[in-house]
């Protein structure tokens, strides 16, 4: 009879997971995106919201959480209850690139995160204020040298995909510009490019081609391996001579310790999310690829090999490390 009544507690015990999931989730669930608005995680955060919201039956809250070249949202995503109503929409920056920058950070995101799955790989882009002569990459590289050091060029921090982009490109030409940080996202950045605070910048395409559309930056190239439909006449960087294809690949992640079943949960509805044909088509016209893992271990493979090449990229620019 004892045994009887463990067998039970046994199979009760396996199948609550699976009932946890099922009732998953019971209230809003946040997605913690660690930059500003404006720029190109909370341009995809909010395409995926609402078909996410749909699926999950429940509300999927925004959550804007910058600073830290976005550790301060990392920090806030890996301390959360393991319990899935908090997940992280993480990029190359803060899961490829801070952790080989910020070495004294607390948080390690290979230790304390999950991944789940990636979403989406958004193309970079080349972009100068209107009042620059250069209308192409051969003229910048010449206008650069011609002016040694008295461009400005922004990025959001330091260690960001922006600003290493900036370092490949003036090691590799042989150029040399002045950095000025912002604080957030690539929106801030944007926001100073747009007020001739900078001149240039590296920047994702999406944050980048509705004011390149309305003449407001001039875009002279595309850091990706081929023209992007949404502006057909920007040619790409490898058309004008210089090998750069960088892509700012984002995903979604969990605090360590979520359930499996959950995990499962917010894999499928990723997935389903990323077929729907409005999110096909808002994510196609900004010149976002959308990219899905086909496994969540594919994922963590991928993100492994992420940290592993920035790593070397860090070394070799010799970016100084806090």
């Amino acid at each position: 009879m004892l045994q009887k009544q463990i067998l039970t507690i046994n199979i009760l015990m396996a199948l609550l997971p699976c009932a946890y999931a099922a009732d998953y989730p019971e209230r809003a669930v946040r997605m913690v995106v660690p930059f500003a608005p404006g720029g190109a995680s909370d341009f995809v955060g909010r395409i995926l919201q609402p078909r996410m919201s749909e699926l999950l039956g429940q509300q999927v809250v925004i959550d804007n959480r910058s600073g830290a070249a976005g550790n301060i949202g990392v920090e806030i995503a890996a301390r959360a209850n393991p319990d899935g109503y908090t997940f992280l929409l993480g990029n190359v920056g803060t899961m490829a690139i801070n952790a080989n920058i910020f070495t004294k950070f607390p948080v390690k995101p290979l230790n304390e995160l999950t991944p789940v799955t990636q979403v989406v790989d958004v193309a970079g882009s080349l972009v100068v204020h209107p009042t620059l002569p250069a209308r192409n990459v051969k003229e910048l590289i010449a206008h650069m040298k011609a002016n040694p050091g008295k461009l400005n060029y922004g990025s959001p921090a330091p260690s960001s995909a922006n600003n290493l982009e900036m370092q490949m490109f003036m090691i590799t030409t042989g150029t040399n510009a002045q950095q000025v940080n912002y604080k957030g996202g690539a929106g801030p950045a944007m926001i100073g490019l747009l007020a001739n605070e900078v001149q240039t910048m590296f920047v994702t395409f999406s944050s980048a081609v509705t004011y390149a559309k309305n003449g407001r930056v001039r875009m002279l190239a595309a850091i990706s391996p081929e023209r992007i439909p949404a502006m057909p006449d920007v040619p790409t960087m490898r058309e004008q001579g210089l090998n750069m294809v960088v892509g700012s690949w984002q995903g979604i992640y969990v605090p360590k310790g979520t359930s499996a079943p959950i995990i499962r949960k917010l894999y499928d509805v990723s997935q389903e999310t990323m077929k729907h044909p409005d999110v096909i088509k808002r994510m196609g016209d900004s010149g976002v690829s959308i990219v899905v893992s086909r496994s969540t271990d594919e994922f963590a493979k991928f993100w492994k090999s992420e940290h592993e090449r920035f790593a070397k990229v860090i070394r070799d620019a010799k970016i100084p490390t806090e």
